[in-house]
């Protein structure tokens, strides 16, 4: 039986490592303010990694304030909402792009609680719908790489997300979206034709992509669990090869670091709406 826990990388302490995914949850709202953990035991299990690991991790988020310890009800989380909206003179539109597992979704979700700005996620959006298209021709609900996918589907995927964020501009809502990007942002015609729709609705586009290790997007991978990333994990070898961690936008764009060396992405998200706000009149 295949071992589907994630996997950690050795390029940071282990505990560290630990610490900076279950970080990456809490700040991103898949672990909520007053939410239990799992005992030591049961997250040295999932993680892989000795009671000791766990004990050093949990250290590190006591001391940022994101976890506090109780007693009777062990560790639970320490993250209130943020329900202040962050307002602009005219719509904001981020584009997130990044390879699988680098953590664009992660971002999009701090961005949006720490903004009030809509999520438009890629995945969330179609994924139904996709599946469905899927199965009706014949293929798994979970291709994403034969050519009935590529030529026939994700097309339409990037089509709904497309009028999605239209559709929000156009009532005067900032958006903040989330998908791979990666064939869109090597070519210089979209890319045209992407600032000139939201230039003509008065909107301000902003490109970012979300830099990460293969070794961070191993970890990002196994943990999230999605079956539409079963043949990426079977064949990791061979995907890896395909993936090119030097590529960069041709376009103007912020890069966030979310490899193992980089900043938290709470700090770099921070960093990143105050930049947004300081160049808008």
């Amino acid at each position: 039986m295949a071992d589907d826990r994630p996997r950690l990388s050795r390029s940071e302490s282990l505990h560290q490592q630990v610490a900076r995914n279950i970080r990456n949850d809490i700040e991103a709202g898949r672990l909520r303010d007053g939410q239990p953990l799992p005992s030591t035991r049961e997250l040295a299990a999932q993680w892989g990694v000795s009671v000791f690991t766990i004990d050093s991790a949990m250290k590190i988020l006591i001391a940022d304030g994101l976890v506090e310890s109780k007693p009777r009800a062990g560790r639970v989380v320490t993250a209130p909402a943020q329900r202040n909206e962050v307002r602009t003179n005219r719509p904001v539109v981020l584009l997130i792009g990044g390879y699988a597992g680098s953590g664009k979704t992660e971002l999009g979700r701090i961005l949006a609680r720490e903004t009030g700005w809509p999520m438009l996620d890629k995945d969330t959006l179609t994924r139904p719908v996709v599946e469905a298209a899927l199965e009706f021709v014949g293929c798994s609900p979970n291709d994403r790489e034969s050519e009935t996918y590529l030529h026939s589907i994700r097309p339409r995927e990037y089509e709904a997300l497309h009028n999605a964020v239209t559709e929000n501009v156009q009532c005067g809502n900032n958006a903040i979206v989330t998908a791979p990007f990666i064939k869109e942002l090597r070519d210089e015609s979209w890319i045209a034709r992407t600032r000139a729709t939201f230039a003509a609705l008065n909107a301000d586009l902003t490109f970012v992509w979300v830099h990460c290790d293969l070794a961070t997007m191993l970890t990002y991978v196994r943990h999230r669990g999605a079956a539409r990333d079963a043949s990426k994990l079977d064949n990791w070898s061979t995907y890896a090869e395909s993936v090119d961690v030097d590529f960069r936008p041709s376009v103007d764009h912020t890069v966030i670091d979310n490899s193992a060396s980089g900043e938290p992405l709470q700090a770099q998200a921070h960093n990143l709406v105050a930049t947004l706000l300081t160049a808008r009149p």
